[in-house]
């Protein structure tokens, strides 16, 4: 080779080394960018320049012609992003479940010193004191009053717990526009690292740490499934179903009427929606039915990852719909599949059957007691059927009067916590109700049902749950159940969160910038600059030599 040649060896050391410290730079100067993976200088040889072929040589006679910056590429693991992206939707799932036993103890405050058991306890005080004395005044006004008191402190509660329903209902439509902004968003971003790396002369390494970030904000809405084409382009399956293709994103939508008989958010796909025009040519959405995003009647599992998401763990927590005592008691299959697996939903239902429970036994005392002839004192005179608990709602009432005209199952009637008060005419007059017999005396035969019907273990919480209780035993069961489930799930979200902080840490390690790493680089990429200048330099000391030799 000529020492002009040389002259472009040199140059090549020149290019490369100043193209790695540039790269060098830039990781260092993204140190503490969120998703910034590490970039890595590649080099390789120019081809080599071929002076002789001989046969019985072992290698022919070649000369190299320099270095080449043959890439930057990204150091990434895509095992560990997979895993990363999977468990931090696991983990979102137990946090977002967690935080909604949380808020559910909050409502029943019993750290607070303003529980609702209070006021359980107040009433089953009253009647214990009203089987001391049945005629006095004093004791029938208090049983009244704790009555009155256990009603509204139990709406209170259950109000609270719709309260947060709808809260986190309201959650459901942020959830949903993020994840169609990050679809969206890793749309662009294929579009232009396509654009950019169509002509295979640089890696846009920056973008793709862009759409990286947002996949992993995407797993932590929901399982996520991707691959990345030859081109550079990523699709993305959300819940098994196609969200992100080549050319175009698959939106969810959210309806409010055709699923939900109390306006709950439901997401689904637009896509696959039935749609018609109405008269004005709008397009509407008549049926959502084979559009819907999850099967929330799956049994939720890490086996067979159905325990992924914010989005479902938001939907679950929150169920469809108001939950009362009728859910409970509908039947074990439908229970299982509609109700217990909402944690908000499965104690409404078993709190409101709590309450349910306490009015309608009280209710049945004083009913037996006013169709005893002994007792007949109470409704001569006065108006029939003095119950301490009556339904408020007309549509309810009047369902309630004509119960006994149906069949078991085939009206949903009763009390429930929404549909009841306390009886206007004994808060008027506590007294009416006399507890007296028909001869004047105390009927303590009523009093003592009433103080059976508290003590009488003839309750279980739900279905699944065999262990019978009595009313005053049934709350306690309540709350441990509540403790429980609740420990629980903080265990399984705090075991979860170690599994992601580890994997982010192994991950880390392979995509994060070390400071100490990139001053070495620094220092080797700027050696080398140095040597080929050198080089460059003894090359042409050694031109003007021979010139000025030969000029002589």
């Amino acid at each position: 080779m000529s020492l002009m040649a040389n002259l472009y060896v040199g140059t090549s050391g020149l290019q490369t080394s100043q193209n790695a410290l540039n790269t060098t730079a830039h990781n260092m100067a993204n140190l503490d960018t969120e998703g910034y993976t590490r970039q890595q200088v590649s080099q390789g040889t120019r081809a080599y320049q071929t002076l002789e072929k001989r046969n019985e040589c072992i290698a022919w006679k070649q000369i190299g012609t320099g270095v080449e910056y043959n890439n930057c590429k990204q150091v990434r693991s895509d095992f560990l992003d997979k895993a990363y992206r999977k468990e931090s939707g696991r983990y979102a799932y137990y946090d977002i479940s967690q935080k909604a036993l949380e808020e559910i103890e909050d409502q029943f405050q019993e750290m607070n010193g303003t529980e609702f058991s209070q006021s359980l306890n107040n009433l089953w005080t009253a009647v214990q004191e009203l089987a001391k004395d049945p005629t006095s005044a004093v004791t029938e006004s208090a049983l009244v009053t704790r009555a009155n008191e256990f009603l509204t402190k139990a709406k209170s509660v259950y109000d609270g717990l719709v309260s947060y329903q709808n809260n986190l209902d309201s959650s459901v439509y942020d959830i949903v526009k993020n994840i169609n902004d990050i679809g969206d968003q890793i749309r662009a971003l294929n579009e232009e690292i396509v654009n950019i790396e169509s002509g295979r002369e640089e890696k846009a390494n920056d973008l793709r740490d862009a759409r990286n970030l947002l996949l992993d904000k995407l797993g932590a809405y929901g399982k996520i499934d991707y691959s990345e084409d030859i081109f550079g382009n990523v699709t993305v399956l959300f819940e098994g179903s196609s969200f992100v293709t080549t050319d175009h994103v698959n939106h969810m939508g959210i309806d409010v009427k055709l699923e939900s008989s109390v306006g709950f958010a439901t997401p689904y796909w637009e896509y696959a929606a039935v749609k018609e025009y109405d008269k004005e040519g709008k397009e509407v959405v008549t049926s959502i039915e084979g559009a819907h995003i999850f099967d929330l009647t799956q049994t939720i599992s890490t086996a067979t990852d159905t325990d992924i998401g914010k989005l479902k763990a938001v939907l679950l927590a929150r169920g469809d719909h108001n939950a009362t005592y009728h859910d409970i008691v509908e039947s074990e299959d439908y229970y299982n599949r509609n109700i217990a697996q909402s944690v908000i939903m499965n104690v409404q239902a078993e709190f409101d059957q709590l309450v349910h429970n306490v009015m309608t036994a009280i209710n049945k005392v004083m009913e037996d007691a006013e169709s005893n002839p002994a007792t007949m004192d109470n409704t001569l005179g006065k108006a029939a059927d003095f119950t301490m608990f009556i339904v408020s709602n007309e549509e309810d009432k009047l369902a309630y009067k004509v119960d006994d005209q149906h069949p078991a199952g085939s009206i949903k009637t009763g009390f429930t916590i929404k549909n009841s008060q306390v009886n206007p005419i004994l808060l008027t007059d506590p007294t009416t109700f006399t507890f007296r017999t028909v001869e004047g005396n105390e009927d303590t035969a009523t009093v003592a049902a009433l103080k059976e019907a508290f003590t009488r273990s003839d309750y279980t919480l739900n279905p699944n749950v065999y262990t019978k209780n009595s009313i005053t035993s049934y709350y306690d069961s309540l709350i441990s159940q509540i403790a429980n489930t609740g420990d629980k799930l903080k265990n399984v979200a705090a075991a979860q969160e170690q599994t992601v902080s580890s994997i982010a840490a192994g991950r880390e390690q392979i995509v994060g910038v070390s400071s100490d790493e990139e001053l070495e680089y620094m220092i080797q990429f700027q050696n080398a600059y140095n040597a080929s200048s050198r080089y460059i330099n003894v090359v042409s000391e050694m031109l003007e030599h021979l010139v000025s030799t030969l000029g002589a």
